[in-house]
């Protein structure tokens, strides 16, 4: 009898024990818990301040920079590539739906880039995430695809990969004409798909 009343006697001490105990802990917890809150949204808002857009759209080859995107459409949604035609020096030449220089490598053979690594950093590769659009005075039968080491879809003209030159700081440069770089020649294109006659 005499065990059974001590045990009887010691729960509610322990019991209230606990709850004198108890409380501090839960009013720790919730300071853990906002914390932990608090750091998640600066961290959410630390990785979204990193991804800024180039305004060029993504056309999910990010690697190129602001070069090698699809125009973007009024709701920030990848497009396809448009190829338009545009006047310079060189005569009309072909160029991407904001108006910057296109070339092609003359390295590349059967419609296939031969320009990867180092190259497509001063090179970058123009990409689409669809079936890219012919501009005015350009011929739709002409424009292609092919699909480069990396998955992404590069733009093709005549059977030439496009590309743009990272030396072309605005709309109408075309400094990579005639460049002799990664082992041949850039040209921009006319819109018969070939370098110009003046090159």
């Amino acid at each position: 009898m005499k065990s059974t009343h001590e045990t009887t006697y010691e729960r509610p001490t322990r019991s209230a024990g606990h709850r004198r105990s108890g409380t501090p802990r839960v009013v720790r917890l919730g300071w853990s818990v906002a914390g932990l809150a608090v750091l998640a949204l600066v961290a959410a808002a630390c990785a979204g301040g990193g991804s800024s857009s180039s305004g060029a759209g993504s056309s999910g080859a990010g690697s190129y920079g602001a070069y090698g995107a699809a125009p973007a459409t009024s709701s920030g949604s990848p497009s396809a590539a448009i190829v338009d035609l545009r006047g310079s020096k060189l005569g009309q030449t072909l160029v991407d739906g904001q108006g910057r220089t296109l070339y092609l490598f003359e390295a590349d053979k059967a419609g296939k880039s031969e320009c990867n690594g180092a190259c497509t950093g001063a090179w970058p590769p123009y990409v689409s995430s669809g079936t890219p659009h012919a501009g005015t005075g350009v011929t739709g039968a002409l424009l292609g695809t092919s699909v480069r080491g990396d998955g992404a879809t590069q733009v093709t003209y005549h059977g030439h990969p496009l590309y743009y030159y990272a030396g072309d700081n605005q709309p109408g440069d075309a400094a990579g004409q005639g460049l002799d770089a990664f082992g041949a020649r850039w040209y921009v294109l006319a819109s018969s798909g070939n370098k110009p006659a003046t090159h």
